[in-house]
């Protein structure tokens, strides 16, 4: 009898211990960030709980009283012009939507959504099926992925209830990053060894106007042989300069995540994250039923790492740190990273 009293003591403290925690944490029960107390429990439990995260601070940044503004914030997807939906990769064979941020594995994802279409032929004659197989500069080729800024020509004035019926109908994904890291990724691909299309375009004027090289050589070739190289600090006074984006908005490396994706307007059902790239790769790979047809090709090793900032930061003024940080505040709080105090307070 003693033994019985003890077992039913002890699941009675059980049965109160369980309800008591359920109580304290009810609030990120309901909100999604209960996934932050259960990263013990199984992987499909924790990572769905993770999106469910993601997802709810989007929701509740974009939503009319929320302490974030930012322009475009109260547009309606029909207010956002065709020319700004460029990034929105449409499959319609699987019923899938990607939004491609530049520096954030789209290269892959671009692969993927290649052999998912079936628009890419191999040497063979053959669709592609290992997105590996792709070089990576057909990835990027345009033609190659329908997205709804070819909407209006090829369907004129249902263009628009088209897009809302995928949206509606469609699973919709994105992948970010860290934005100050993006920023970085960005200069080293585009502006730390030779090329020649970004030194046309950006390089030689940002030379001219923030190294003071009045007479910039004529190629990118000529400059690194001359030992002409722009900085960092020139890459971000070229951001911070309000005339940058008079003459023309940023270029997609570098222009704000949420001007790229407008999460305000497209419910993403999907938050992907490159700090968590594989987890969020096989979850949504699974999500979509894919993840017995496709292997998603493995990422760089010389990736650019959070840790490196201070280092890349270290010649920028501390105002100019916090002027950045302003510019992008949207992607930073939309997206969930976090504020890089030590960064902004040095």
């Amino acid at each position: 009898m003693k033994m019985l009293k003890k077992l039913q003591c002890f699941l009675l403290l059980g049965t109160i211990f369980i309800i008591l925690f359920v109580i304290v944490h009810w609030d990120d029960v309901r909100d999604g960030t209960f996934y932050l107390h259960v990263a013990s429990q199984s992987s499909p439990t924790r990572l769905a709980l993770r999106q469910a995260h993601r997802r709810r601070v989007i929701r509740e940044l974009c939503s009319a009283n929320s302490s974030l503004n930012f322009p475009g914030k109260f547009k309606t997807f029909d207010q956002i012009p065709s020319k700004a939906l460029d990034h929105i990769i449409v499959d319609d064979h699987h019923g899938v939507i990607y939004c491609f941020v530049p520096k954030v594995a789209c290269t892959n994802w671009k692969r993927v959504m290649i052999v998912l279409s079936q628009n890419l032929k191999a040497p063979n004659g053959a669709p592609y099926l290992d997105p590996l197989d792709i070089p990576s500069a057909l990835s990027h080729n345009a033609t190659l992925h329908l997205t709804f800024n070819k909407f209006w020509r090829l369907f004129g004035r249902f263009s628009r209830p088209l897009m809302h019926h995928r949206l509606k109908n469609y699973t919709k994904f994105l992948f970010v990053r860290d934005p100050f890291v993006r920023l970085i990724s960005a200069f080293r691909n585009k502006f730390a060894k030779p090329n020649e299309d970004f030194y046309k375009q950006f390089g030689s004027t940002i030379l001219q106007r923030y190294a003071h090289i009045s007479t910039p050589p004529d190629s990118a070739q000529e400059a690194f042989a001359a030992g002409i190289r722009l900085s960092f600090t020139h890459f971000i006074q070229y951001l911070l300069d309000p005339q940058t984006e008079k003459e023309k908005p940023f270029n997609e490396h570098w222009q704000q995540m949420y001007r790229l994706c407008h999460p305000c307007q497209i419910d993403y059902d999907f938050v992907g994250k490159l700090e968590t790239l594989d987890e969020d790769t096989e979850h949504l790979l699974k999500i979509l039923g894919l993840d017995n047809q496709i292997h998603f090709p493995p990422g760089y090793s010389n990736r650019t790492a959070v840790n490196w900032e201070r280092d890349w930061f270290a010649n920028i003024s501390v105002a100019d740190r916090r002027k950045l940080y302003n510019l992008y505040e949207a992607d930073f709080r939309l997206f969930g990273y976090d504020k890089p105090e030590t960064l902004l307070d040095e």
